[in-house]
């Protein structure tokens, strides 16, 4: 019971050292920038939870994260770096932004629309990343990064040709949409119960997905040996195309939303840089979707809050990224030294194990 007992503390240990060094690490900068620390991250928690409006604000900013982030643990299941995640984001906003625009329908069938469209805009430019990668030989980092430019340039052309404004195109983006094409918020709050409902199906979904199918199984497989897999029957090619194709359609999906219940409108920067966001998070979860939502919590807080550092304390903002990054370098130093850690013990129980030679060998 002891032994039990001792194992779970080091595992609560463990998973809280990266919080820990971060936050170590963040203290340490303060401190050299003369700064209080205790004042700064009051200021951060303020921010992010001081009124009903902020607390709206960082669960409306957890919505795109938790909604790629699951994405992303499929696709990191399979063993592929699915760095595409921004420009899917933009295509199922784009794909959004069309039916918005053009189908003068009531809010009901046009909002569902929109979201169906969100998520096929995606699930194609996931698909895309993905027979790059089988058929054209693409490192699937390289293909997604490609791919991002060109779903932001494509944007951008949309924006500032076909559809500007009449006033003329401007950074802020198109016209707004028709009132029935914006997601209903919580009154005044700037959440949409819509938008969070969704991101909790796509978390319980995808955890059933990967945990209690034939599909996650093969994943799995794929994720320690796409070649063992393969040679084991696997079908790695079709799952690899619906990996990437499910990724895809959440990003989409966290597109469409971002465009109707955040800004009513296609933006240049509709992605916000929440793929590469999601891609930390995803991380930091261990692949695990059920991890995803607290993980996408802390990071939607830190951005929300960070900016009263700025009013407050003449601190730029950009210390919230810092917090941030500094948690994933953390996790990965912890994880690194587990690993390490675990190979020393292997090693030494094998060699504790091992039969003495005969004694004719013996010197």
């Amino acid at each position: 019971m002891d032994v039990e007992r001792k194992r779970r503390l080091t595992g609560i240990l463990l998973a809280l050292a990266p919080v820990l060094l971060a936050f170590v690490f963040t203290t340490v900068i303060l401190i050299a920038v003369g700064a209080s620390p205790g004042e700064a991250y009051l200021n951060i928690l303020l921010g992010a939870f001081e009124s009903p409006q902020k607390i709206a604000d960082v669960i409306a900013a957890c919505v795109p994260l938790i909604l790629c982030g699951v994405g992303m643990c499929i696709t990191f299941t399979a063993g592929q770096w699915n760095v595409g995640v921004e420009g899917q984001i933009v295509l199922g906003a784009l794909f959004a932004s069309w039916v918005a625009r053009n189908l003068l329908w009531p809010q009901a069938p046009v909002l569902t629309t929109m979201l169906l469209a969100g998520i096929v805009g995606g699930a194609l430019w996931g698909i895309l990343a993905a027979l790059l990668k089988v058929y054209g030989k693409v490192h699937e980092i390289f293909g997604g990064l490609g791919l991002n430019y060109l779903a932001q340039g494509l944007a951008i052309w949309l924006i500032f040709n076909p559809w500007k404004p009449d006033d003329g195109a401007t950074m802020s983006g198109t016209d707004p949409f028709p009132d029935p094409a914006w997601m209903p918020r919580l009154g005044q709050l700037r959440v949409a119960p819509l938008a969070v409902i969704l991101a909790a199906v796509a978390v319980v979904v995808v955890t059933f997905l990967l945990r209690g199918t034939r599909w996650g199984l093969e994943l799995k497989a794929m994720g320690k040996s796409f070649r063992s897999a393969f040679m084991l029957g696997v079908p790695s090619t079709p799952r690899l195309l619906t990996a990437y194709a499910a990724c895809g359609a959440l990003a989409g999906l966290a597109g469409a939303i971002r465009c109707s219940a955040r800004y009513g409108r296609m933006i240049p920067d509709i992605s916000g840089g929440q793929g590469y966001l999601s891609l930390l998070v995803a991380l930091l979860a261990g692949f695990r979707p059920l991890w995803v939502p607290p993980i996408a919590l802390f990071f939607a807080a830190v951005g929300t809050g960070s900016p009263r550092l700025d009013l407050n304390m003449q601190i730029d903002s950009s210390l919230g990224s810092v917090i941030r990054a500094s948690v994933v370098l953390a996790v990965i130093l912890v994880s690194g030294g587990r690993a390490l850690l675990a190979r020393r013990r292997a090693r030494a129980e094998i060699v504790a194990g091992s039969p003495l030679p005969p004694e004719g060998e013996q010197a």
